[in-house]
Order: structure tokens, then sequence, then C-alpha cells
């Protein structure tokens, strides 16, 4: 079974997880939920984020508004499945004793956060888009 296949069925069984090398030092185990916990939180504001520029921007053309509020849910929800994602690629190599493992998510995620910020900047900046 190939890795990327594992580590969904660890999304969903995370008990799984145990099978895999040595238990590690708690304190990893609980940093690594404390991780996930603030990528769901982002989540959660890119989402709300996006569900306000629908709601509180209603001057802006519909297609500029959608795209915006679309911009920012579709990013909210790529960062909530990256967040599980992560949490169990991390937890899988502290208990193998292994590296953690690198992402260029938070880049992505940061890149996109800034286009999408510099697309309001524009639409505030000059009315009605």
């Amino acid at each position: 079974m190939s890795d990327f296949v594992q580590s969904l069925r660890l999304w969903l069984a995370p008990r799984r997880i145990r099978e895999e090398g040595e238990t590690p030092d708690y304190r990893f185990s609980l940093a690594n939920e404390r991780t996930f916990l603030a990528w769901i939180r982002t989540a959660l504001a890119l989402i709300g984020g996006g569900f306000a520029v629908d709601q509180f921007l209603p001057d802006l053309r519909w297609g500029v508004r959608a795209g915006l509020a679309l911009a920012l849910i579709g990013t909210g929800a790529a960062c909530a499945v990256r967040a599980v994602n992560h949490w169990v690629r991390c937890e899988r190599a502290m208990r193998r004793g292994e590296d953690l493992p690198v992402s260029r998510f938070p880049a992505l995620l940061a890149l996109l956060v800034a286009v999408v910020s510099l697309a309001m900047v524009v639409v505030v900046s000059w009315g009605d888009v």
C-alpha cells in the first residue's frame, strides 16, 4: 500500500498510528496536536473571512465578490485538509524516529493570503470594481 493511501487511512483511524514505531514523549505529540489546532483556527478564520466578504461587501460586482470569497473559503478548506495531513505525517515521523517532514504549504498559504489581500486593497481603494 502506498504511503499516501496509508496516511489517508490514518486520518480516519488515528488509533492505527500506534502500530508505527515507538511512542514518542507525550509532550511532542501534544505539541503536534496544538499545531494541528492552530492550522484549524487559521482555516476557520479564512472561511469566516470568505463569508464576511460575501455578506458585507454587497456593492461589489458579483464576480469580484464571489471570486474573493471563494478564494478565501477554498484556501481555508485546503488549510483544514493540510492540517490533518501534516498532523499524521509528523506523528508518524516522531514514532519512527525520523526527521519531521518539510512542507511548502506554509509558503503557498502565505502567498495566497497575500494575493487575496492585495486584491482586497485594490477593491477598497478604487471602490466598485
